[in-house]
């Protein structure tokens, strides 16, 4: 869509729906509208429904983890173009053993959102809303099934990998992870190797579940520059040679 259909678009969305949002904007080619979850059931369904609007379809449910958002891995203020000391000054928690884990990075805001990405057929036009929860501890945020029936594995999903509850959800359990799974994998505070493996014992003739053996860590890619330093180390070689 154009610059001016988008701006068309979100100056009727501004006019309906005035105070029940929070925030309109053009954001990546398309328009992005922040709700507050009070206002979600009411707000979609007169996306939904009316004429000036027709979102028919809900593309995707998508959960977020804004916990370390904005926080880099590496500090790079001391940074140059050559060398590798962008790996030197580790500003995150990404390197720890499990039994001494700090505490990880807090972003300002709400930690949690849900993002729905919807679609006109008959207008040919998307939209994307945003929702964030108000408790960190318990996020839970309207379930849309009833408006929408495909959200019913998204937000299954979401519940599953990031723990967001959906009030009103009639089926509500995971979806992707095992039966009596510990933990969300998708949480900024969820280890990237898991809190527990699984293997096969032979002597038990079953699989068994035990702590994790290995170790988390962040690694460096290591960058080639084609520079003078290392086209003249080539050259002495062919020379020599």
């Amino acid at each position: 869509m154009t610059t001016e259909y988008l701006e068309s678009l979100a100056a009727r969305l501004r006019e309906r729906f005035k105070d029940m949002i929070a925030d309109c904007a053009i954001v990546f080619g398309e328009i992005a509208v922040t709700i507050p979850p009070e206002s979600l059931l009411t707000i979609a369904q007169a996306l939904r429904d009316e004429p000036d609007f027709k979102f028919e379809m809900l593309m995707d449910v998508a959960g977020v983890d804004y916990l370390a958002y904005g926080v880099d891995e590496w500090t790079t203020d001391e940074a140059t173009g050559m060398g590798f000391s962008r790996g030197v000054k580790k500003v995150s928690f990404a390197r720890f053993r499990f039994e001494n884990a700090p505490p990880p990075p807090k972003a300002e805001g709400p930690r949690f959102g849900v993002t729905y990405h919807l679609l006109s057929v008959s207008r040919n036009e998307r939209l994307r809303l945003k929702v964030f929860c108000k408790d960190d501890n318990a996020p839970v945020v309207p379930s849309v099934t009833g408006i929408w029936a495909s959200a019913n594995w998204f937000e299954r999903e979401a519940f599953d990998l990031f723990g967001i509850m959906f009030d009103g959800h009639a089926d509500l359990r995971r979806i992707l992870t095992d039966y009596g799974f510990i933990g969300h994998p998708l949480r900024k505070d969820f280890p990237l190797v898991g809190n527990v493996e699984m293997r096969y014992d032979p002597e038990q003739g079953r699989v068994i579940y035990q702590p994790v053996t290995i170790e988390p860590r962040v690694l460096v890619p290591k960058v080639i520059r084609d520079d003078h330093r290392y086209i003249d180390d080539e050259s002495e070689k062919v020379s020599g040679a």
